[in-house]
């Protein structure tokens, strides 16, 4: 039984029942692929470490495999193939800069056989997982590895700049030369590890058009669905603030670099490992090629999804843990604790005239601004916006404020010499003004008892209304004290009060404090000694 994709070149099954690719076994694939590696690795540590140039971006090497070996190769069992590696230190260099040392390298490709992934792309292409959940090796169209090998001047200047990014992280470019056919794979970085069991499975494009799952994919045991899906299923993932805020600039910045390059239809891989959920209830492990070992976290600097959208190393650290393995935390609308585990996928897609064509074409059709291909720009745009609004929000932290009305007043003090018999609230703006104007007009009277300094029974007015704007309670003491320090200086006297003697009385008019602006009426306070 074969199974035909839409480019042609899928996979199909020979009589025995084994998948094959362009005419090419499954098994003699795997073993090709972890020969070449093999050897183009160990004969790359013989040759010294220097600074990349420009002209090593375009270096291709080859080396003939023969199946009986020669005196640089090893026999095997499988059909004599060419193998080539492209721009072997440039790659060596990314390596490198994410902390893959060559005998690591070496040891998660060839030690154990690859393990062949059961769900693969739209595109046909055959998807082989490390065992130690390190590495994915896909195999890419000859325009997407030319495309890729143009990239890698500017790729190389972003990692420099950024090395944290939800872009893929590519560690190798190869092809495999046998029986007439190219078969040309590139090393990734795995964004889903197997050993977490992923409940929801989806690919985003931020856009309408056919963006659901179809009756097959639904059939499935581990769906991937899309956009519309989405949409029906979730009502967003909720982030608290900084994640949230990290996981939307690292997004932002992805997104322009990809637009540099003139890149569109890429799309955001999103999984969902639900933690109050059983494994029974999602994709179980098994399906997805796990083998029931005790899940590691992966050793590769900055590949895990906390990793790629943190600042701080320290800080992704403390968030990368055999718990999470890497994952980023999350809620759904329904409080469910979930890990989310992301990267943007299929970036080797140029919008060159094919695509061009295909958007014009699709726009006579349909909705040219819902189709999924569309212009760098403008697929950018829409891409950030759908997951900004759609897909990924900040939960809300409500913080409660005390009101002004519930702050408590200063109370006044009381002395041996005074007390407050009643705060008159219910006088009118009308009589206060009398009463003022009334102490205003008798120190104005007797103006020359503040020049003859003999006379303590009379304590000055304010000058104004608008000055009296504090409250409080005074003693005979203080009286006293407050004459004597107002017949030194009379040039600086700003009283906050009004006083007046009145049969061997003081009454002392004030108008309520600053701190009770919020209330209605002033309050005056009659002190009688």
């Amino acid at each position: 039984m074969s199974t035909t994709t839409e480019n042609g070149v899928g996979g199909s099954r020979n009589p025995s029942g084994e998948k094959t690719y362009k005419k090419t076994t499954s098994s003699a694939l795997k073993g090709a692929i972890q020969l070449g590696i093999g050897y183009t690795v160990g004969n790359l540590t013989s040759k010294p470490d220097r600074d990349v140039l420009m002209q090593d971006f375009y270096v291709v090497e080859s080396v003939f495999l023969p199946s009986e070996g020669s005196n640089l190769t090893p026999a095997h069992h499988y059909p004599d193939f060419r193998f080539k590696t492209y721009a072997p230190l440039a790659f060596r260099y990314f390596r490198e800069l994410f902390g893959i040392k060559p005998d690591d390298y070496l040891y998660s490709i060839c030690n154990e056989p690859l393990i062949e992934l059961s769900n693969p792309g739209a595109s046909g292409s055959l998807f082989y997982l490390t065992s130690d959940d390190e590495f994915i090796i896909k195999t890419v169209q000859h325009k997407e590895a030319e495309f890729l090998q143009k990239l890698l001047p500017g790729y190389y200047m972003n990692l420099n700049q950024n090395p944290r990014t939800l872009l893929p992280k590519f560690y190798g470019l190869y092809c495999i030369q046998s029986g007439g056919v190219n078969i040309r794979l590139v090393v990734m970085n795995n964004v889903l590890p197997r050993s977490v069991t992923m409940h929801y499975k989806y690919d985003l494009k931020g856009s309408t058009y056919k963006r659901r799952a179809s009756r097959k994919e639904r059939e499935k045991a581990c769906p991937v669905y899309k956009d519309l899906d989405f949409q029906d299923m979730h009502e967003g993932l909720y982030f608290d603030a900084d994640t949230y805020n990290a996981l939307m600039k690292t997004l932002q910045r992805d997104c322009r670099v990809l637009e540099s390059f003139k890149i569109m239809d890429y799309s955001l891989l999103l999984a969902v490992h639900v933690l109050d959920q059983s494994p029974k209830e999602g994709c179980e492990p098994g399906q997805a090629g796990g083998d029931g070992k005790r899940p590691v976290a992966q050793r590769v600097l900055y590949s895990t999804a906390m990793e790629s959208i943190q600042g701080d190393g320290k800080a992704a650290e403390a968030h990368t843990t055999d718990d999470t393995m890497g994952g980023i935390p999350a809620k759904s609308h329904k409080e469910e604790k979930l890990l989310i585990f992301l990267g943007i996928i299929d970036i080797l897609q140029s919008y060159r005239f094919i695509k061009k064509l295909e958007h014009s074409w699709k726009a006579l059709v349909y909705d040219g601004d819902s189709v999924s291909v569309h212009r760098p720009g403008f697929y950018a745009n829409r891409f950030l916006k759908f997951m900004s609004t759609s897909v990924f929000r900040k939960t809300l932290t409500i913080r409660f404020s005390p009101s002004k009305r519930t702050r408590t007043s200063i109370p006044a003090l009381k002395s041996s010499s005074q007390e407050i018999l009643s705060p008159q609230k219910e006088e009118n703006e009308e009589e206060r003004r009398d009463r003022l104007g009334g102490a205003r007009s008798l120190a104005s009277l007797d103006g020359q008892v503040f020049g003859s300094y003999q006379r303590p029974d009379l304590v000055p007015a304010t000058p104004s209304f608008c000055e009296g704007s504090s409250m409080g309670t005074v003693s005979s003491s203080s009286i006293c004290a407050n004459l004597e320090s107002q017949s030194e200086d009379r040039d600086d006297m700003a009283s906050s009060s009004t006083f007046t003697l009145e049969d061997s009385a003081i009454c002392m008019t004030s108008e309520q404090s600053t701190m009770d602006m919020d209330r209605d009426d002033g309050s005056v306070l009659d002190v009688y000694l």
